[in-house]
C-alpha cells in the first residue's frame, strides 16, 4: 500500500508558512516605505499578486519539504554541511556550486551551448527585472531631483537618501532603462527557447502547452508591453499609454498568479539541490554499501539505508524474506538485473528461485561487455552512479 494522501498536517504547516512569509513581506512594505508615504498606489495590484505569488510559492515549498524523499534529503543535506570540521571546506564549496550550477548554469550550459545561452539570458533577464520592479513597487526604492540642483536625481533607499547622480550621465541612462535591458534580454532567450522546441524532435514530442509553452508566451507578452510602455512615452507622445500600461499589468498579474503552480517552480527547488551535492559528498567519505551478492562496493551505507527508510515510509516494501540480502537495496545493479536475466533463464528449466542451474557456482558481478556502446559517463558524478 503505497503513501498518496495529503494528510492535513500537513496542509496546516504549509498553510501556516505561507501565511508568515506573506505577513512578513507585507511587514517588511510597510516599514520600507515608510508606513506607505512611499507606495505607489497605481500599483497596488501588482504588490497583491506578488503577495499572492508569495504565499503560493511558500505553500507549495512547504508541501514540497514535507515529502519523505524530499525531507530526507533536505534534512541529510544540513547535516552534511554543518558537520563539523568540514563547515569551513563546505562554505568555499558551496560558494563555488551556488556560482557555477546556480549562476552560471553549468548544468544547463554542459547539454548544449546554445540551451546554456538560452537559460543564462532568461534568467539573467529575469532577475535584473525583479531586482528592479519590486523595490519600486514595495515603495523600498525611489527616486526625487535634488532641490539645489535640478540636473541631479538622488536614490532614497528605504527613506534614506543613497546616492546622487546626473540625470544624463550614463549611470542615470542604465537605471531609468534596466527594464528595458532586461527585456531584451529575454525576449532574446524566449527566442531562442522557442527555435528549440520548434526544430528539435526530441523536444517538440514531450513539451506540453501548459508546462513548455505558457511560461514562455507569459514573458514574451510581459516584456513586449513593457517595451510598448517605454515606446509610447518616448517617441510617441504618450499615444496609448493608457491601454498599453493596462495590458502590461494584465500580463505582469497573470504571471505572478501563475508562478506557484507552474514551470517557474523549479526556480525555487533548483538551490535546494545545492545540498544533495553535500550528501553525496559525505557518502563518499563514509562506509560505503557492499552488494550482498558479488560483494562490490556501489554506493555509501547511509544512502541504502535512507532508501530503505524513505521507502517504507511510503509504503513500499522490497524485503527478501530467508535472503541474507535481507533487502533488495543491498543488491547492486548490475547484479539486479543479473538476478532477473537468470530467474528468466530458470522459468525455461520449470524452476523459480535465485540458485544457478547445477554445475555452475556463484555468478559473479556482471562487467560492460561491449563499451563502444554510448559515449559512457559524462563527469566524474556520473562515473560514480555508471551501472552497464
Amino acid at each position: 500500500m503505497t503513501r498518496t494522501r495529503t494528510t492535513t498536517g500537513e496542509v496546516a504547516r504549509s498553510v501556516t508558512w505561507g501565511l508568515v512569509a506573506t505577513t512578513l513581506l507585507g511587514a517588511l512594505i510597510l516599514v520600507g516605505s515608510r508606513n506607505l508615504a512611499h507606495f505607489d498606489a497605481a500599483l497596488v495590484a501588482y504588490t497583491f499578486s506578488i503577495l499572492f505569488a508569495t504565499f503560493g510559492l511558500t505553500y507549495r515549498y512547504a508541501m514540497w519539504l514535507s515529502r519523505p524523499p524530499t525531507a530526507l534529503y533536505w534534512r541529510r543535506g544540513w547535516q552534511a554541511f554543518l558537520r563539523r570540521g568540514f563547515r569551513l571546506r563546505n562554505a568555499r564549496f558551496w560558494l563555488s556550486r551556488f556560482s557555477l550550477d546556480v549562476l552560471l548554469n553549468r548544468f544547463i550550459v554542459r547539454r548544449g551551448g546554445l540551451r546554456g545561452l538560452t537559460h543564462l539570458l532568461i534568467m539573467w533577464g529575469c532577475t535584473l527585472a525583479v531586482a528592479i520592479t519590486f523595490p519600486l513597487v514595495f515603495g523600498w526604492l525611489h527616486f526625487r531631483p535634488v532641490p539645489s540642483d535640478p540636473a541631479l536625481y538622488e536614490a532614497v533607499v528605504f527613506g534614506f537618501p543613497a546616492f546622487q547622480f546626473p540625470h544624463d550621465s550614463a549611470l542615470g541612462f542604465f537605471l531609468f532603462h534596466g527594464l528595458v535591458w532586461a527585456s531584451f534580454l529575454v525576449i532574446a532567450g524566449v527566442m531562442l527557447a522557442m527555435r528549440r522546441r520548434m526544430r528539435e524532435e526530441g523536444a517538440g514530442a514531450l513539451q506540453r502547452f501548459a508546462e513548455d509553452l505558457m511560461p514562455l508566451l507569459l514573458l514574451f507578452a510581459v516584456s513586449v508591453t513593457g517595451l510598448m510602455l517605454t515606446a509610447s512615452y518616448t517617441w510617441m507622445k504618450g499615444y496609448g499609454f493608457t491601454f498599453i500600461s493596462i495590458l502590461h499589468a494584465v500580463t505582469v498579474i497573470m504571471t505572478f498568479v501563475w508562478l506557484p503552480f507552474g514551470k517557474f517552480f523549479h526556480i525555487f527547488q533548483r538551490p535546494a539541490q545545492l545540498g544533495v551535492g553535500f550528501y553525496k559528498d559525505m557518502g563518499r567519505a563514509e562506509e560505503k554499501a557492499h552488494c550482498r551478492r558479488c560483494g562490490h562496493a556501489f554506493t555509501s551505507r547511509m544512502h541504502v539505508l535512507d532508501l530503505i527508510q524513505v521507502e517504507r515510509e511510503l509504503g513500499y516494501r522490497y524485503e527478501i524474506p530467508g535472503s541474507e540480502a535481507e533487502h533488495y537495496q543491498w543488491i547492486c545493479p548490475p547484479c539486479r538485473r543479473a538476478s532477473f536475466a537468470l530467474a528468466q533463464g530458470l522459468s525455461w528449466h520449470g524452476r523459480r528461485g535465485g540458485a544457478p542451474l547445477p554445475g555452475e557456482g556463484p555468478l559473479p558481478m556482471p562487467v560492460y561487455a561491449n563499451p563502444g556502446l554510448g559515449e559512457g559517463p559524462l563527469d566524474t558524478e556520473d562515473a560514480e552512479n555508471f551501472h552497464p
